[in-house]
């Protein structure tokens, strides 16, 4: 039996005394007396890990089975080229949630935390906190662990050995336990636990009980999967026959006209040269929909449990992948790339007496409108910090007028500026890469050097960052102790 190690921070909040001494300061504190906090919506955030456009309302992968978020996408509005702020895990969730990019927080890896360089107050969770809101969060938010409690009322973050840092109990299942992992396997499937008692069920289960409570929130669930290791239960894979399974679409020589600065990130002789010698392409490609058919699971327990309580109807609920996934694409695997692949995610928004049933938007917006447009939409003042734009007037009408585009930087120095029509890359060297999206939705050919085009390439470049922070201090992790010899 295994023992799972729960953390679990808890600021006890009484929402009848919020209420009460929100009234005692309209009419104590002047000023205040004219504009009293006004009811209004709740917020659900649901964010996936690693999640691309492989699911059912976004067709990226035609086998994809994604029931839950079918049914949320039929109730609101889904954004069909949303795009993260930096395609790594901390820099594009630490944007997302502190309302500022990478090329102002000098947050662009993993190895940096956050939580010293960004004041207190700033990020969403701490904000609408000041604004009557109930903070309450569980699972991946953050990049893991790194939470500053006091930044929330209550926070749950269960642990097991699927999780970074945890020695793996298990043998690796041939979808490999690490993704990459050596050594046969003793069973073909080694998650054999109750779903329950996984990491993502508990925060989805947790996330459910909290909708029984009084008062206004902010709540936000994050699933790890399908981030590695692909180890869900059976019954996942088993809605994915092996032999029938269909591989991304490539081309021969993809990188021949990418500059060598994109195939540094691409690293086409590491994980996609390992995983095809070794004839196990269609097994990954298995696995990460297992994974995915997974997570939509959970936000069906999230769905379910809303619709049975009272917030049903007054609840705003937004679901998101922190960045895109390469399976092969460009003989990359993972993230860390800027192209469509590695920076697209999932973006479905309910927004009750805004959004239409069944809406889609082909705009490109990014990541950081989240924070404005929860502001805008709960009636509270977006602060000065925030460098997102609202997209409240897509979510009211897919066709409105649109000129912001979506800009993704990776490291410093790396950047992708995307629209309707165009993803206009910009290496720190200088390098470029320019796709037709309406052409070539694959990024097979890079036009930058078409001189026909350089009026196209003039205009993206204007929306490049003009400085960039200096990136903070990385986080050296301490040295693993050597086990003595003779030690057991």
């Amino acid at each position: 039996m295994k023992t799972f190690l729960i953390t679990k921070y808890t600021r006890q909040v009484r929402f009848g005394s919020l209420l009460i001494a929100g009234i005692l300061a309209t009419c104590l504190i002047p000023g205040l007396a004219s504009t009293p906090i006004q009811p209004g919506p709740n917020i659900l955030l649901i964010i996936a890990d690693d999640m691309n456009d492989w699911i059912g309302p976004m067709a990226g992968h035609p086998q994809a089975k994604t029931p839950n978020l079918d049914r949320l996408a039929s109730r609101g509005m889904t954004f069909l080229n949303a795009h993260c702020a930096a395609p790594i895990c901390n820099p594009s969730r630490t944007a997302m949630l502190s309302g500022q990019r990478p090329t102002t927080t000098g947050i662009y890896n993993n190895q940096q935390s956050w939580m010293k360089h960004i004041p207190a107050g700033r990020c969403l969770n701490d904000y609408l906190r000041q604004h009557g809101f109930a903070s309450l969060g569980a699972g991946k938010i953050y990049h893991y662990r790194n939470y500053k409690p006091e930044e929330w009322d209550e926070v749950f973050y269960p642990r097991d050995d699927t999780l970074p840092n945890s020695v793996a109990e298990r043998t690796p299942g041939p979808f490999g336990y690490r993704m990459f992992t050596e050594g046969k396997p003793e069973a073909a499937y080694q998650e054999q636990r109750e779903e329950e008692l996984l990491v993502d069920a508990q925060s989805a289960a947790w996330c459910a009980r909290q909708l029984e409570r009084p008062g206004r929130f902010f709540m936000v669930c994050g699933l790890h999967r399908p981030h590695t290791p692909w180890d869900v239960p059976k019954k996942y894979f088993d809605l994915y026959a092996l032999e029938s399974i269909k591989l991304p679409l490539v081309i021969s020589n993809d990188l021949a006209d990418v500059p060598p600065a994109g195939i540094a990130f691409a690293q086409p002789k590491g994980a996609h040269a390992n995983i095809t010698k070794a004839g196990l392409w269609k097994d990954r490609v298995r696995a990460y929909l297992a994974a995915v058919s997974f997570a939509d699971a959970q936000v069906g327990r999230l769905l379910d449990a809303l619709d049975k309580s009272a917030h049903r109807d007054n609840t705003i609920i937004v679901f998101v992948g922190d960045h895109g996934w390469h399976l092969g694409e460009k003989e990359h695997w993972a993230k860390s790339a800027l192209w469509r692949r590695a920076t697209q995610v999932p973006f479905i928004w309910v927004a009750p007496g805004v959004t239409k049933a069944g809406s889609r938007c082909e705009e490109a917006v990014d990541m950081m409108s989240i924070y404005p447009t929860l502001c805008e939409l709960a009636g509270v003042e977006v602060p000065k910090h925030v460098e997102g734009v609202s997209i409240k007037p897509l979510l009211a009408n897919s066709k409105a007028r649109w000129t912001q585009p979506a800009l993704i930087s990776h490291l410093r120095g790396n950047h992708a500026v995307c629209t309707a029509d165009w993803r206009y890359i910009r290496y720190a060297d200088g390098t470029e890469e320019l796709y037709d999206e309406r052409k070539d939705p694959n990024e097979w050919t890079n036009v930058a050097t078409s001189p026909v085009l350089a009026d196209v390439k003039k205009r993206l470049t204007t929306y490049l960052p003009v400085t960039e922070a200096t990136p903070v201090q990385e986080v050296v992790p301490p040295a693993k102790k050597k086990k003595k010899k003779g030690a057991s």
